[in-house]
């Protein structure tokens, strides 16, 4: 007699479920990681462009240009404001995705730890219907030689 779990159409299910939601954590990382990137490369670039204004006014500096860069770092300001806001929210996808796959990580080994019981049930019933047949086989061969 073959073992089978009576669960086992719901383990595969909520293994699958678990596999979508670690898919949809990776894709969320990557999502993050590349906002952050591009929030960085622009504070970055804010901060150069401060340097280089900065040098440019101790040499020497038309007003036009210094308008031009105040400008283009306002521009920036706001650009790193909207990438900021986009990365509080991929920070806040990412978290509810991994607590979406940490759910479904204990529903998986709940499902688990249920089959690992019932597996040891079973094989505690196999074995004592076995000795019951073998004591019966014994008793049988004892009569048997009795006669």
């Amino acid at each position: 007699m073959a073992y089978r779990f009576k669960f086992e159409k719901i383990l595969n299910l909520k293994e699958q479920e678990k596999e979508e939601a670690q898919n949809y954590y990776q894709e969320s990382i990557s999502k993050f990681e590349l906002v952050a990137e591009k929030l960085y490369d622009l504070l970055k670039k804010k901060e150069n462009l401060e340097i280089f204004q900065s040098n440019k006014l101790v040499s020497g500096f038309p007003i036009h240009e210094i308008r031009h860069y105040q400008q283009f770092i306002s521009n920036i300001e706001k650009t790193i404001e909207y990438y900021q806001e986009l990365v509080i929210q991929a920070r806040n996808r990412m978290n509810w995705y991994e607590q979406k796959l940490s759910e479904m990580s204990v529903e998986v080994k709940k499902y688990e730890k249920m089959k690992e019981k019932d597996f040891c049930q079973f094989k505690d019933s196999m074995r004592l219907s076995e000795e019951k047949f073998l004591d019966e086989l014994t008793v049988m061969q004892f009569m048997n030689r009795g006669n």
